[in-house]
């Protein structure tokens, strides 16, 4: 039948199709490199994009003069700096 076929096939027999690595060479550094070049490349630019993501994040983030305030003078300085905002022909919601 075609199960017994398929079953007795030297395929299904072998334990791998994988190239087999020498055992000594399984440890050195360019195997390493060699086998995850790309997942290595990405993490890199991973890093490098988030390098830069973080930096302008930092740089040119939302300085407000208002963070030491508390209660109402925290409102009344928020109201003031939208007046402000507004009357310049911005609208930034802080």
């Amino acid at each position: 039948m075609v199960l017994d076929s398929i079953l007795s096939s030297p395929h299904r027999r072998s334990p791998s199709f994988r190239k087999p690595f020498p055992r000594d060479d399984l440890g050195s550094w360019s195997t390493l490199y060699h086998r995850h070049r790309f997942l290595l490349t990405a993490l890199a630019l991973l890093a490098f994009l988030c390098t830069i993501y973080l930096y302008f994040a930092v740089t040119l983030g939302a300085t407000s003069t208002c963070s030491e305030l508390t209660g109402s003078q925290k409102a009344l300085c928020r109201l003031e700096h939208a007046k402000a905002s507004i009357a310049k022909g911005k609208l930034k919601i802080l």
